[in-house]
Parts: C-alpha cells; sequence; structure tokens
C-alpha cells in the first residue's frame, strides 16, 4: 500500500517537473526572440504587432522597412527632460521599428525663433516707398523677387559659359540683405508663434533701407523717428521684458557704423538705433561691424541664391575645371583723395602689368560695368587672385564676389574680413587668403605680382580649393530654399545666434543663482 503510494506520488513530481521545465523553456525562447527584436517579453507575447512607446499612450507599429527621422511625425504636447535625445538612423534589421509619433523628440527643440509682428511702416512699407529709398538711386527693381533684384535672363551664349547656371542669377543690390533674410526667416523650418517656446526673437525692422532715406541731408530727428518709435514699440511687449532684448536679434543692410551716431549733431553720420536702450543688448548683424561686442557682421549678398544643393555642388565643380590665366584682377575705380593711394596705386600696378593682371574699370553713370553680374564674375573668373583692397569702408561686396568664382582674396587691412565675418570665414585667413600690408604697398614700393608669384602652384591650387569650399557659406539661397546637406550663409547665422543666446542665457541664470 506505501509503496503504491509513493509510486504515485513520484509520477505527480514527475509530472510536475517536466511542465515546469517545458514552461521555463517555453519562457526562455520568448524572451530571446523579444530581446532579439527589441521589444519587451510581455508586449511581444500579447502584441505581436505592436510596441509601447516611452509614455503609456504611445503605441509604436512594426513594419518590415527601413526608417529614417525624416519618417517622424512630430505631435504638440512637451517634451521637457528628453529634448537633447539623438535621432540616429534606425540600423537595419529583421524587422525594424517604424516610428510613426512620439512624444519625446523634436527636432525644433532649442532652434525655435519667434518673429515680432512689428508694424508695417517698419518693412513692408518701405518697399512701396522704395523709389524714395536711396538719394541717387531708384531701388525698386533690386527690391523684386523677394530681395534678390531682376532675374538675369541667360539668353546670350557668352553669359551662359561665365554664369552657367540657369534661373538661380540675379542683379542683387548689396543693400538688400535685410529684405532676403526677412524672406528667408519666413520660410524656417523652426519658425514659431508661440514665444514662449522660441529661444531667440527675430525684429524683422528694415533699418537700412529706413535708414537711407535720410542719411545726407536731413536732421538726426528725423532720421531717428523710427527707431525711436520702434523701440518704444518692442519695450510694450512681454517678448522684450523677458530678457530686456537679449534674446532678440536684427539683420542692418548697411555698415555698423550707420546705426551708431552718438551725438546730436546735424553733421554727424547716421542714426542712433544700436544706442538706444531697447535695441542696445540686441545681437546685430551688419554687412560690416564697427568693432561692437554685440555686432556680429554676415556676408554681402551675392548674384548667386540656388534653389538646391546640387546646384551649389555643380557651381562648385565649374570653378574648380574654370580655366585662369590670369595671376591677379582688380574690379574698382581711381578714387581722387589722399585716403586712397592703395587703390590708385594697385590700379597703377595692374594697368603696367596687364599680362598679369585683369582690370575691371568702374565708374558712374549708364553702362558702368561693374553693375553687370556677368562682367564682374567673368573677370574673377579668370583669375588666381583678386585684390580686395578697403572701398568707402573697410570691407567690399568685391570680397564674397570673388570667392564666389573661386578666386582667392588678397586683403590690405585686417578689419576687410579676418576680424569682422568670425561665423562664415575660417579664423585662419591665411587659409583662403592672402594678406599684403597695406604700408608695404604704400611706403615699401612692394609689387603685388612679386607677393603673389611666391606661391608655388601647388599652394596656389590648395588656396583656391579652401575658396571654393567656403562657397555655401557665403551665399543665401532663395527664400523658397530648403537645403538638404549643405548650410547657406542664413543658415549659419541663425545657428550662431541661437548659440549665442543660449550663452548669454545661461550668464544671466548662473549671475541670478
Amino acid at each position: 500500500m506505501m509503496k503504491k503510494m509513493m509510486e504515485k506520488l513520484f509520477d505527480h513530481l514527475r509530472f510536475v517537473f517536466i511542465t515546469s521545465f517545458v514552461l521555463c523553456f517555453s519562457l526562455f525562447f520568448l524572451d530571446y526572440m523579444a530581446v532579439h527584436h527589441g521589444q519587451s517579453g510581455i508586449t511581444f507575447l500579447l502584441i505581436p504587432n505592436q510596441v509601447q512607446g516611452p509614455n503609456s499612450g504611445q503605441t509604436l507599429n512594426f513594419s518590415g522597412k527601413n526608417t529614417t527621422t525624416s519618417d517622424i511625425s512630430v505631435p504638440d504636447f512637451p517634451t521637457s527632460g528628453v529634448s537633447d535625445m539623438q535621432t540616429d538612423t534606425i540600423t537595419e534589421n529583421e524587422n525594424p521599428l517604424e516610428i510613426q509619433e512620439h512624444d519625446w523628440y523634436d527636432p525644433c527643440s532649442g532652434k525655435y525663433i519667434y518673429m515680432h509682428d512689428i508694424p508695417s511702416r517698419f518693412n513692408e512699407d518701405l518697399l512701396e516707398r522704395c523709389h524714395r529709398l536711396l538719394k541717387w538711386m531708384n531701388m525698386c527693381p533690386s527690391l523684386t523677387n523677394l530681395g534678390l533684384g531682376p532675374k538675369i535672363m541667360l539668353t546670350e551664349r557668352s553669359k551662359t559659359q561665365v554664369l552657367s547656371l540657369k534661373n538661380r542669377w540675379y542683379a542683387t543690390n548689396q543693400f538688400s540683405l535685410e529684405v532676403i533674410f526677412h524672406n528667408k526667416m519666413k520660410h524656417y523650418r523652426c519658425l514659431t508663434n508661440n514665444s514662449s517656446s522660441a529661444s531667440a526673437v527675430f525684429v524683422p525692422y528694415y533699418a537700412g533701407l529706413d535708414v537711407g532715406q535720410y542719411l545726407w541731408d536731413t536732421n538726426v530727428s528725423v532720421r531717428d523717428a523710427s527707431p525711436i518709435e520702434l523701440s518704444n514699440w518692442l519695450s510694450s511687449r512681454p517678448e522684450w521684458k523677458r530678457m530686456r532684448g537679449r534674446d532678440h536679434f536684427l539683420v542692418g543692410g548697411r555698415i555698423g557704423w550707420d546705426f551708431r551716431r552718438r551725438t546730436e549733431n546735424d553733421s554727424d553720420w547716421g542714426t542712433k538705433l544700436m544706442f538706444l536702450p531697447q535695441f542696445s543688448n540686441m545681437t546685430f548683424l551688419p554687412i560690416e561691424s564697427g568693432s561692437y561686442p554685440n555686432d556680429f557682421p554676415i556676408p554681402y549678398p551675392t548674384y548667386f541664391h540656388p534653389l538646391k544643393d546640387h546646384e551649389i555642388l555643380k557651381w562648385q565643380k565649374r570653378m574648380r575645371k574654370v580655366k585662369r590665366p590670369y595671376l591677379f584682377s582688380f574690379v574698382g575705380a581711381t578714387r581722387p583723395n589722399s585716403t586712397q593711394l592703395l587703390r590708385n596705386e594697385l590700379i597703377k600696378q595692374c594697368l603696367v602689368s596687364s599680362k598679369a593682371c585683369n582690370f575691371l574699370s568702374c565708374y558712374d553713370g549708364k553702362g558702368n560695368p561693374c553693375e553687370d553680374p556677368v562682367s564682374i564674375t567673368k573677370v574673377f573668373q579668370s583669375s588666381h587672385f583678386c585684390l580686395q583692397p578697403p572701398g568707402d569702408s573697410y570691407t567690399r561686396r568685391s570680397t564674397f564676389d570673388s570667392i564666389l568664382a573661386g578666386c582667392v582674396p588678397v586683403f590690405f587691412h585686417p578689419s576687410s574680413a579676418y576680424d569682422q565675418y568670425l561665423w562664415h570665414l575660417p579664423k585662419d585667413g591665411s587659409k583662403y587668403s592672402v594678406f599684403v600690408p597695406e604700408e608695404d604697398v604704400k611706403e615699401k614700393g612692394v609689387m603685388i605680382s612679386d607677393a603673389l608669384l611666391r606661391f608655388s602652384k601647388s599652394e596656389v591650387m590648395a588656396l583656391r580649393e579652401e575658396v571654393i569650399k567656403l562657397i555655401p557659406r557665403i551665399i543665401y539661397g532663395d527664400p523658397k530654399s530648403r537645403f538638404e546637406t549643405i548650410e547657406d550663409a542664413f543658415d549659419i547665422a541663425v545657428k550662431e545666434i541661437l548659440k549665442r543666446v543660449e550663452n548669454v542665457r545661461r550668464e544671466i541664470f548662473n549671475v541670478n543663482t
């Protein structure tokens, strides 16, 4: 009797042991499969075609196709605490995850910009008075096509050979940057209507176009009227009060000197825009700096405004292959006053060395070749080096026209580039340019041809390659463009603005804590 009972007990134990072993093995197998597919075991067991996301209300669907971050749709709910997560492309697996929606990634985190809706009299209305914006010039044609100016029609073979890319060239005025930047900001990926979520605030004031009406023959009260009126408007806004303008920025389509008049004398130049309290804390982006800590110059606009990445790459490739029969070139006019002795000396040397130098003479009036983008680009394309002496100020738009043509700029003063475009040009100027001290030419009799011939062929090629690499960084793409892999001058300026404002914000926070 006892023996039978023991046999029954062992039979039950054997059954329990075998059943437990099978169950454990099954669970182990399911767990292995779940890990292999990147899922939790329970989810894999109960819902094989879905995966629960990091938050309870979120479901990530299983799919058999590759997915990149471009497939992600971003919901409109908070992302605090995880905004810095990386967004690397998901690597291919047997069944990779296709992320359709989630609340833990925002591609615009830290990049949102709020644009003030300022009264139209400070920007759009100025365009309607375009014929009065400059004393000696009708700006109306220059402000067409979103500020790019008249499109250059490549109907002649000679023009096509120089510019090559149709529909991307415009007769862009050097003072139209405010309009171009404003229109590009309207198409910025991370523009927001919610100022509280913005990392920076843009003021779309056409300061240069505004002051251009009054620079030469009006009293200071007239010149300062619009800046003072706008400053009062801004100071009433909650966006300005938040950091007293330290997170704001604006563009100046003229040199910084035009916006920093120190006195109330009518004979003094410019407005006092950047000395007004509401503007003095803002980051200012003129085309040339006056060496103030919140001035960060950005490139003059060029004639080339591509729409797609491949158009830039195609132009760079062409500039690498173009034949350059001249050692150096100069585009400019003589200046009779004594302060321009350098320019006059350079022209003299260029004319003497006609086989080595290509000189394009500029003059006032109709038919001036220096107002023709094709003529200017053709001269720069023909040369290895392009002379860039100071003009009416230290910088010249010609510098960026020469870089666009793959021509190595030759500077004679540090403030012509090295002290200016710190965001867009390399810190080491010797990588992309040549520096010849102004005094060496005027006082020591240095010949430009001798100074440039000391470079070997390989050194010239290396300099030119660096210049050609800079082309994307110094052009402003069509305002409707959204480049995939390339950053233009606008993109770089915005990126650096966001960095600067974030640093300012941290400094304020550290001081207050």
